[in-house]
């Protein structure tokens, strides 16, 4: 089968023949369809993702769409034929899913979303899975919330505006003013971040009380404001996993931090049938026309994936970027 091969970490992928893998017990052999990139993608690629990056050469990609080919012994929840999508491979000893054919762990993937194609269901897994844990398994959002996400028309952002309105929650999001738009189409105020200072926005919004949830993908001064931002006893969670900060004044109001990290059950096998369990809810909300994927309009094949790659990291995307595969 065709794959493409990080040799080097910063070189350019290498188009190759590697042996069609088998399903093991418990895996599928999928035929890929499309393969979503990610910011975090980009990173293993240049080696900056220690904690996550494969031994080269490796196929690299995390998200997939595809269709089952084969199931491996007692593997139940899937059949041959079924269209499938998830959170796959691409981190250390996994196959990643810039490739023909993958065998994945069934725990980690779930029947697509009957009314998203093969490509739009790429787009969805990785930056869902991080929205959820951190909105819903974490910050346990309810009904009267008020949210606040940073970067709410980023990949993770887009999909935390539209779980947290799912579940009856008021939510403000911060965005440039050319992107104010797409959180507008998803339900959120937006919030210029560039020219309103966090006080400012706290008080117009909250009349000074500060946000029951924040969610923040970008870190950084996002995080900072969120310890200034949230109310007493408020949640914040991220999925951004460096920076030095000082604590103190989320600390000053008993707020809780939750880190996100939603490579961890492919890494660690820990926690793998909570993200199939997740893809399958959360494809009840996309059927029902509560959560649509922002995809980036421009077309990518194996032989262009690297321009994908260079598309994610100059900031040159609007919505998810997906690469077509079959």
């Amino acid at each position: 089968m065709r794959a493409l091969l990080t040799t080097t970490y910063e070189s350019d992928f290498v188009s190759t023949e590697i042996e069609k893998p088998t399903p093991k017990e418990g895996e599928v052999l999928i035929k890929i369809h499309a393969s979503g990139v990610n910011p975090i993608d980009n990173k293993i690629r240049i080696g900056v993702s220690p904690y996550a990056s494969p031994v080269l050469p490796a196929v690299l990609g995390t998200d997939l769409a595809g269709v089952v080919e084969a199931v491996g012994k007692n593997v139940t929840d899937f059949k041959v034929g079924d269209e499938v999508y998830g959170l796959a491979g691409g981190v250390l000893g996994l196959q990643g899913t810039l490739a023909e054919y993958t065998a994945v762990d069934a725990d980690l993937l779930a029947i697509k979303p009957k009314n998203l194609t093969m490509k739009e269901a790429a787009a969805v897994p990785l930056v869902l899975l991080t929205a959820w844990e951190g909105l819903i398994d974490r910050a346990k959002v309810k009904k009267g919330d008020q949210v606040l996400v940073h970067a709410g028309a980023g990949g993770v952002g887009h999909m935390v505006i539209q779980l947290a309105r799912i579940f009856g929650a008021d939510v403000y999001a911060t965005v440039s003013p050319q992107k104010a738009a797409i959180v507008e189409s998803y339900g959120a105020t937006p919030i210029d971040y560039k020219t309103v200072k966090a006080e400012d926005y706290v008080k117009q919004f909250t009349g000074g009380k500060g946000f029951d949830i924040i969610y923040d993908t970008v870190g950084g001064q996002s995080l900072d404001d969120s310890f200034a931002a949230i109310r007493h006893y408020g949640q914040i969670a991220s999925c951004y996993a460096f920076g030095t900060h000082a604590l103190a004044t989320g600390s000053l109001r008993s707020a809780s931090l939750h880190g996100v990290f939603v490579l961890h059950p492919m890494i660690s096998g820990e926690g793998r049938k909570h993200h199939g369990d997740i893809l399958k809810e959360a494809a009840k909300f996309i059927e029902e026309g509560k959560l649509k994927p922002l995809i980036d309009p421009r077309s990518f094949t194996l032989d262009t994936a690297m321009e994908a790659h260079k598309a994610v990291s100059d900031n040159t995307s609007v919505g998810k970027i997906v690469v077509d595969i079959a």
